[in-house]
């Protein structure tokens, strides 16, 4: 009897009987024969509901528990299926076990908890398990979780952006709450499709309490927004926007630099012609122009004032490029006083890149204003790209988005898979 209580708490069971345990030569592990108490026992593996027995299954089974030292462990019971009302005939739960799984809760918690963790041979070579059995574990922990609770309870404040998981064109649409920082949903796509399941699994309710939207100026975003949360102010990400002033800027000085080349005349040959004088300072000025004033080197400082005094125009790109950054950094209602001195600054320079820029902003000036109103940018979504990026990689082998999807929302969603034995 006290050998029977040893082993129910070093496996960590909980309505369950053990019947017996032995030791197989054969596969080098300890096999504990347990059965379900008489409160666990019938019960549809599905909903849970108390069910009528269907027949005996396929016999006795063995669930992977957590090794005691450097043994395996296994638990072994029978698994008849039952006649549920709803789900028909299927495999009687057990206690012990997910339903469908080959692991008990307490290997696949600590299994997922190491995923989130460490790295990718850490949790293969600890748990004695192949990676795709890891990307397995994950989901079912993950899909647990998201039985428990709503992630999507309470939005009032989110950031929309895509991330690029895969070669291939292969993206990921995330969800971030601003007032939680919290990754509270994430789906394989970038397109309408897939942000309206978004808007789906919210629900025309909850989706009309939304106050605020904050996203790059990607199209198919602001279309769905604008259809399924029309009372949301929607933000416009500022880094994004800047981003669009440094491309112009870079259109200027591949400009500057064919004029320094004498045009683009053909090449003799295999090899291109080497860039020498005026050409090679304005190459090698690309990252003096790219950064912050507050970021560059001695020498790069060198590299700005000699193309002030040598390219004007490339000059005048550069400081239309800074002045765009002033706008969001003072934000609020001087901030729009400095965005209307932009636009006509833009006009006026004569640019073509950035004529077309003071178009594009000009479209969208609802949404920008609305970030100098708001202060509300996609910083906080970024990061979370960030942090999946290196899940990216440690989820390197996993077949399809969802395990990776699964361990994103463990490691960001703001609930963790804790260990066992420690609820």
């Amino acid at each position: 009897m006290r050998n029977r209580i040893v082993w129910q708490r070093a496996c960590g069971l909980k309505l369950t009987v053990v019947e017996g345990v032995e030791c197989d030569e054969v596969s080098e592990a300890v096999i504990v024969s347990v059965r379900p108490s008489s409160k666990a026992r019938g019960r549809c593996g599905h909903c849970g509901r108390c069910s009528p027995r269907y027949d005996h299954g396929e016999g006795r089974r063995r669930w992977r528990a957590l090794d005691v030292g450097s043994t395996k462990v296994f638990l072994e019971a029978e698994s008849p299926r039952v006649s549920c009302q709803t789900h028909g005939p299927t495999v009687a739960s057990v206690p012990w076990a997910r339903h469908g799984a080959r692991h008990t809760r307490d290997f696949d918690d600590q299994a997922a908890w190491l995923a989130v963790r460490t790295s990718k041979s850490a949790v293969m070579e600890l748990m004695r398990v192949g990676w795709r059995t890891v990307g397995a574990i994950v989901a079912r922990v993950n899909a647990d979780v998201d039985a428990s609770v709503d992630r999507l309870d309470g939005l009032r404040r989110i950031g929309i952006d895509e991330i690029s998981y895969k070669k291939g064109q292969r993206y990921l649409t995330i969800v971030v709450d601003h007032d939680s920082g919290r990754l509270v949903w994430a789906a394989a796509g970038r397109d309408y499709s897939t942000l309206h399941g978004f808007f789906d699994d919210l629900g025309e309710e909850r989706a009309a309490q939304l106050t605020h939207i904050s996203a790059d100026m990607a199209e198919w975003i602001a279309r769905v927004v604008a259809i399924r949360a029309p009372g949301a102010v929607r933000c416009a990400d500022p880094f994004h926007i800047v981003a669009w002033a440094i491309d112009a800027l870079d259109i200027e000085r591949r400009r500057a630099w064919n004029d320094a080349r004498g045009g683009r005349f053909a090449t003799t040959g295999l090899r291109r012609p080497r860039t020498k004088g005026t050409a090679l300072q304005i190459a090698r000025a690309r990252y003096a122009l790219w950064k912050n004033p507050d970021d560059l080197s001695e020498r790069q400082q060198h590299q700005l004032e000699w193309i002030a005094k040598t390219d004007p125009r490339l000059w005048r790109a550069y400081l239309l490029k800074e002045g765009l950054r002033y706008v969001f950094a003072v934000k609020g209602d001087e901030g729009k006083a400095a965005l209307d001195q932009w636009l006509s600054w833009a006009q006026r320079s004569r640019l073509p890149a950035f004529l077309q820029l003071r178009r594009r902003i000009t479209s969208n000036r609802e949404a920008i204003d609305a970030t100098l109103r708001h202060d509300l940018s996609n910083a906080l979504v970024e990061s979370t790209n960030t942090k999946i990026r290196l899940l990216t990689r440690i989820a390197f082998g996993f077949h399809g988005p969802e395990p990776l999807i699964a361990l994103a929302m463990l490691a960001l969603g703001g609930y963790p898979p804790r260990l066992p034995g420690r609820r």
